[in-house]
């Protein structure tokens, strides 16, 4: 390989790294203000009502579907494994631990990605290839105060609910599926989910909402605000912000099982 091919691949990954640190240091910055911030909530009450409305109520149908989904499955196939043990009557325990410890938890926060998370990248995204987000500055207004902390505290609040839901759902319809697939009596299932339950398996799952919250939030929100290019821009803008933050949450669901888990 010649020498000048190997330099301009040197000073290639040079300025990919560079612009891969310049830009955490944005998202950090930009992740400061938006809690700074949250002390004037008293001034953009309203555009948080919208938001916990917009993250909290208008996305229970996609958290229930997938719940539901998911939780019919997991009944299904985990049944049929304890089946050829003879340990069908461990179906209630097994799935409460998995529902309430990670999938009850991560598909809500997969699918909020989706749903919450590309809204909040492509209406920023769209702010700020218009003008609008600098028109805010012009008048005095700070944009991450306006935009991006109202959202954040919508979703520390409202994903907490939506966690218990999909929890609820997913749980809900494990027992149908015990009941009416595996003619698990329903008194069977629910002995050994309830006496089961340790204080540790709620705190792994609850403890989740919070952090998704906060990478959906913030991730989709810095890319919203980075776009540029016009509407192809939004787009990408869009695409990435979900990427990431999807990415991310996969990442977050492992270490924050492992770090609780480690330690109660």
């Amino acid at each position: 390989m010649p020498a000048t091919h190997i330099r301009n691949m040197g000073h290639h990954l040079t300025l990919r790294l560079k612009g891969f640190f310049l830009t955490m240091q944005e998202f950090l910055f930009f992740s400061v203000r938006a809690f700074a911030t949250m002390p004037k909530i008293r001034r953009y009450w309203r555009d948080f009502l919208d938001q916990a409305a917009i993250c909290g109520a208008d996305s229970i149908p996609i958290v229930l579907v997938s719940a539901i989904s998911i939780g019919s499955l997991l009944a299904i196939e985990v049944g049929n494994l304890l089946e050829d043990f003879g340990a069908k009557t461990m179906l209630g325990r097994s799935t409460s631990i998995s529902v309430i410890r990670e999938l009850g938890p991560l598909l809500m926060g997969l699918m909020l990605s989706a749903r919450f998370g590309s809204r909040n990248g492509a209406e920023l995204g769209a702010m700020q290839i218009s003008e609008q987000i600098d028109a805010l500055r012009a008048f005095g207004t700070d944009p991450v105060a306006k935009l991006v902390m109202p959202r954040l505290l919508a979703a520390l609040i409202m994903f907490l609910p939506l966690t218990a839901l999909s929890d609820f759902a997913g749980l809900h319809s494990a027992a149908y599926m015990a009941e009416h697939y595996h003619h698990l009596d329903p008194g069977i299932f629910w002995n050994s989910v309830y006496p089961r339950l340790a204080m540790k398996d709620f705190v792994v799952g609850f403890a989740k909402a919070p952090v998704f919250a906060v990478i959906i939030t913030l991730v989709s929100s810095f890319n919203g605000f980075s776009a540029s290019g016009g509407t192809s821009g939004v787009g990408r803008s869009t695409i990435k912000g979900i990427v990431v933050s999807s990415g991310l949450v996969l990442v977050a669901n492992f270490y924050v099982s492992k770090i609780v888990l480690e330690n109660m």
